[in-house]
């Protein structure tokens, strides 16, 4: 049935204008009582599978990828859906609206996003006063039904990539005491230089500002690591040697763990009609086609880095079959973003009760 609606009516709207409406419809189911407890029980019936990652007790391996939630808005609804963790951002230190609309397209023959969305966001003091509403409203819960949740941060887009870590740090110290872990991005392509700050020598210096804010403005943190784990997202796009630089990084500055992968702007992953329209328009892609590097980049990290980092798969997950597989290659956790837009929402519920039991 929901697939009937996407195809007839949502993909009669724009993509970001849909977004918006089916986000809004969700929030304001959770917003009354009856109707959140009726939809958290059709949703999310059986999916509670916890597992601890990163010092953190998930109730399940399944998040809401960063992109989705850029504002902190709606983690509680979210969660209706069964969703273990919900990654918030991309935010950044200053509010900023992004690129110009249209952003965000479908390309509807190969199930992928098209995004150029440009970080657009509140900023973090917004973020901050959001975070807290989320957390008063996350502690109603049930305790074993209590989402992690992550905080991607990114650089505003008018500061120069030599002030880059005062602008991390920045988003850091307002975020950390409000995150259970925190989330560099460096990959997005849709902010200018932004995939620049992937190499060692401009990135570390992000990694120190952004740690030592959190261990300044976090005095218990919520992990039993003794302190707030540290997540670093990398491009698919990085040769393999890079890559691996980054992974040694990480484990050369105590960087808890790798999100792989951000989207791609390798075009050569569509066909047909699709890969014309993305050849005509900027931003990175989303979806199946981008499942194939991305699981290649998991693979590559997991057998350079072993048990040594956390790894979290996102890129192309389309179904319980593709996150058995992430998770039987070595991912601790894996999310999930254009899966949702094309699933509908019982389709994260459906993922977990398959991957529960599978073997």
């Amino acid at each position: 049935m929901y697939s009937l609606i996407f195809r007839t009516l949502l993909t009669r709207l724009d993509a970001e204008t849909a977004h918006h409406l089916s986000f809004t419809g969700l929030r304001a189911l959770d917003r009354m009582p009856g109707l959140r407890r009726l939809s958290r029980a059709v949703m999310s019936r059986g999916t509670l599978d916890p597992v601890e990652v990163l010092g953190l007790r998930f109730p399940n391996r399944l998040g809401m990828a960063a992109g989705f939630d850029k504002n902190a808005i709606g983690i509680r609804a979210l969660t209706q859906m069964g969703f273990g963790h919900v990654e918030i951002g991309t935010v950044t230190a200053h509010g900023q609206p992004g690129n110009p609309r249209p952003r965000l397209f479908r390309l509807l023959g190969h199930n992928a996003v098209l995004n150029r969305m440009g970080f657009n966001n509140d900023g973090a003091a917004a973020a901050r006063l959001e975070l807290l509403r989320a957390r008063e409203d996350i502690a109603k819960l049930p305790e074993d039904q209590r989402p992690i949740i992550g905080v991607n941060i990114g650089k505003t887009k008018v500061v120069e990539a030599a002030d880059a870590a005062e602008d991390y740090r920045q988003s850091a110290a307002q975020l950390a005491p409000l995150a259970d872990y925190l989330v560099i991005n460096v990959s997005s392509p849709n902010t200018p230089g932004l995939r620049d700050l992937q190499s060692a020598e401009a990135l570390e210096p992000i990694i120190t500002a952004v740690r030592g804010a959190a261990a300044e403005a976090v005095g218990t943190p919520r992990s039993s690591l003794g302190h707030v784990p540290l997540l670093i997202k990398i491009a698919p796009d990085l040769a393999d040697e890079d890559v691996l630089a980054v992974a040694d990084l990480a484990l050369r500055t105590g960087v808890d763990g790798l999100i792989t992968t951000n989207t791609t702007i390798d075009r050569s992953v569509l066909t047909g009609a699709d890969r014309a329209f993305a050849e005509s328009e900027a931003g990175g892609i989303s979806g199946e086609p981008l499942a194939e590097r991305a699981f290649e980049v998991l693979r590559l990290v997991r057998s350079h880095v072993g048990d040594k980092l956390t790894v979290i798969a996102v890129g192309g997950i389309a179904d319980a079959r593709d996150a058995a597989a992430r998770l039987g290659a070595g991912a601790d956790l894996v999310q999930v973003y254009s899966g949702l837009i094309y699933g509908g929402p019982l389709w994260p519920g459906r993922m977990l009760r398959t991957l529960r039991r599978k073997p």
